[in-house]
């Protein structure tokens, strides 16, 4: 039983997203549109419909990835090879036979696809839908068991048939509408992508575009436009998109270049622009050429020009960030937008190996990037760092020995797993006030991180080296310690990263992945940021009821009883599991919700949820959003959550049509480090974080939260939004 409802969810699955795939979308109301669509005219939505479940059906047997046949990527194309034959053919035991064996072709077609062109990270988009569709095409003509349709000559006894007098009142109501030409043409078009050409369908299906996504809809304006435009300007004939299925090429190019494949943004909008012209060159000469075999061309110029200019992207030598190919596919235009400008607030883009501070304890910058006495042109990414008193003092006694400033001797250590490079050891340290130039750099040791980044500490103390040339080293080993050797007059650590391996090497502009900031009102964590000239800043000592609280491993398991305003309510149970890609998330049971997380020494973030917004795992995914597993007393944390966490309503509707040009609504989050009592154990933790909505000048809480942790588990969770109060107590600790 429980197999066969396993099956039925992936059939269904895999229907609707066949449908709605087609738009690029996984939305389930979309779909449905889209299916009901199809049956306008029922021989076609019938042939779609056999078409579909035989092409998933197999693939299932067969044993296709579950994935791929639930997301629709091996139904639609065989859904639009049955929508083009049912169109043509009048419904009959032959025809189901050969709707029969054309999916299977287009399957076989697509997976060989799948392959071929996959490998190079390329979509396969309709191409075989063309492929298999042509064939099929030109073998009909010999097939004289099929009857030809006659379905669309008499379109209004057709409605009549399909839903009595009150369909055909709606159908004529729409088609007598006061529209301007272009716009009939462009709805005309959209119901051409279903092999429908009139305009009630075209409408039906541009509300389900606009529901699925405001930047598609508002991109397949501007793809249809700009042809229009061009046309007009070329002197092209543009009544040519009113009686062929080929006015649907510029609308799918442009949701597919726009906002799909590539990060929506204002170039991502003006290149939908400037490959106007060349679709158009190609529906003309593609359909001149396919004339001879009295074939359409369909959607191949929409296929030539997103496959050439996908492909282009990907080979460049560089990737500006206006010009962004999508990395994880969201099926949605503006949640690939929100997800990457959260992600790049979040974990800047092209760091890939995070650096810690290359100093243990708290260290003053006493020289930053572009400083007013080093650190120049050249060689002006790169800190100073010291020690300091309360009175900002960097020295004890009289100052005049090179032992009596606080950070002399102390050690400096690897800011990530590297190799040893090269290590100079032979310099002696300057009495105070007096600096080296002839051997400028003292000291110094290079680590390499990778091919092309390296980091270099200078003006390390003689012999206090604890590596050798070669040696591997781990982030935070002790490497040397910090001396006055070279150009320097008192004894201090200079730091820098860059992409050669030399002593003398140019400087990169590269942040510290994450640090503590003693500020006036208290510790704040900073995430691959700079430090700049005066700050106070340290490295994160893990706690051990931290760390042990939000170290989540496969195989955990974690239930909570959970109160609603003081009355119980349902208990919860989430399981921590990791997926084919070494994913870790936590699963909720009841509510199938998964909230993925990465987890290091020092920090535990979530990165993803998927599931249902009214779950108490949504609301953790909130509360924990991001952790620093070391304890400092009234520590602020901030951080953003994507866009597409919060609904606003009608204010979220607006943001998504102009999101790709601007953005007035954020979602930010902050967690408070409150309070521990036992500063011995480390234990009995309190943390207080918050979910905020901001929009042009209002600023309004989502949810508060509070955490507590109590002998190295998260022992309470409590959550208020509006008037509701959530209380989640721990009923199992963590179990492997």
């Amino acid at each position: 039983m429980a197999k066969l409802k396993e099956t039925i969810a992936i059939q269904y699955d895999g229907l609707l997203n066949s449908y709605a795939m087609v738009f690029f979308s996984k939305n389930k109301v979309f779909a449905w549109i889209l299916l009901l669509v199809s049956f306008f005219d029922s021989v076609a939505g019938i042939s779609g419909l056999i078409s579909v479940i035989t092409a998933n059906s197999v693939a299932r047997i067969i044993g296709f990835n579950r994935y791929n046949i639930q997301s629709g990527f091996y139904g639609f194309n065989a859904l639009l090879v049955g929508l083009g034959i049912g169109v043509y053919f009048q419904l009959t035991v032959e025809l189901l036979i050969l709707l029969v064996f054309a999916s299977l072709l287009t399957l076989f077609i697509t997976i060989m696809l799948e392959g071929v062109i996959g490998k190079y990270g390329l979509p396969y988009l309709t191409v075989s839908f063309l492929l298999s569709f042509w064939v099929v095409t030109l073998a009909a003509r010999q097939y004289t068991a099929l009857d030809i349709s006659e379905r669309g000559i008499y379109q209004i006894n057709e409605m009549y048939n399909l839903g009595g007098q009150q369909m055909l009142a709606v159908y004529q109501w729409f088609d007598n509408l006061p529209l301007a030409p272009s716009l009939v043409t462009y709805f005309k078009s959209l119901s051409a992508i279903f092999f429908q050409y009139h305009l009630f369908t075209g409408m039906l299906v541009a509300i389900g575009l606009l529901y699925y996504s405001r930047i598609a809809f508002l991109l397949s304006l501007i793809g249809f436009y700009s042809a229009s435009f061009f046309y007009s300007v070329i002197g092209a004939n543009f009544n040519e998109l009113n009686y062929s299925f080929i006015g649907f090429n510029y609308i799918l190019t442009a949701i597919a270049i726009g906002g799909f494949f590539i990060i929506p943004s204002r170039i991502s909008f003006l290149w939908v622009i400037l490959l106007t012209p060349l679709i158009s060159m190609l529906v003309t000469s593609t359909s001149v050429i396919l004339g001879v075999l009295q074939l359409s061309t369909f959607s191949l110029p929409f296929n030539i020009i997103v496959l050439l200019f996908i492909y282009t992207l990907k080979l460049r030598e560089k990737h500006p960030p206006a010009l962004q190919l999508v990395g994880l596919q969201e099926f949605s235009p503006e949640k690939n937008l929100y997800s990457q400008r959260n992600t790049e607030s979040r974990f800047p883009a092209g760091y890939y190996i995070p650096l810690q501070l290359p100093v243990m304890g708290e260290w003053t910058v006493t020289q930053g990037h572009s400083g007013e006495l080093t650190h120049k042109e050249g060689w002006r990414h790169a800190w100073d760092f010291e020690i300091t008193d309360e009175k900002n003092k960097t020295f004890t006694h009289d100052g005049e020995k090179i032992a009596d400033y606080y950070c002399y001797n102390n050690p400096v250590v690897a800011p990530a797993d590297g190799w040893v490079e090269e290590i100079l050891d032979h310099v002696a340290d300057n009495p105070v006030g007096e600096v080296n130039l002839s051997q400028n750099w003292g000291n110094t040791i290079i680590i390499r991180h990778s091919d092309t980044l390296y980091t270099k500490i200078c003006h390390l103390r003689k012999d206090s080296f604890k590596v050798n040339e070669g040696a591997t080293v781990k982030k935070g080993e002790v490497l040397a310690h910090c001396g006055n050797s070279g150009r320097s007059p008192v004894p201090h650590v200079h730091f820098q990263v860059q992409s050669t391996p030399y002593i003398g090497s140019h400087t990169l502009d590269y942040p510290f992945s994450q640090y503590l900031l003693n500020a006036s009102g208290g510790f704040q964590l900073q995430s691959y940021a700079r430090p700049v000239t005066g700050d106070k800043i340290s490295d994160i000592k893990n706690n051990v009821s931290l760390s042990h609280a939000f170290h989540f491993v496969p195989g955990q398991i974690l239930e909570y009883k959970i109160s609603l305003n003081g009355k119980p309510d349902k208990n919860v149970r989430w399981e921590v599991l990791s997926d084919i890609y070494n994913h870790t998330y936590i699963h909720c049971v009841q509510s199938g919700s998964k909230a993925y997380f990465q987890s290091n020494d020092i920090m535990f973030y979530f990165t993803w949820f998927e599931g249902k917004k009214d779950s108490l795992l949504f609301a953790f995914y909130l509360a924990a959003y991001k952790i620093t597993k070391g304890f400092y007393r009234d520590l602020l944390i901030k951080d953003t959550y994507p866009l597409k966490v919060f609904g606003n309503g009608m204010l979220k509707v607006i943001q998504d049509f102009i999101a790709p040009f601007f953005m007035f609504i954020h979602a930010d989050y902050s967690m408070h480090y409150v309070s521990m009592a036992d500063e011995l154990d480390q234990r009995q933790i309190t943390l207080r974080s918050e979910a905020r909505n901001h929009y042009f000048n209002q600023d309004r809480i989502y949810a508060q939260f509070e955490i507590f942790i109590d002998l190295d588990h998260i022992d309470r969770f409590e959550v208020r939004r509006n008037k509701d109060v959530i209380i989640a107590t721990l009923l199992q600790p963590h179990n492997s």
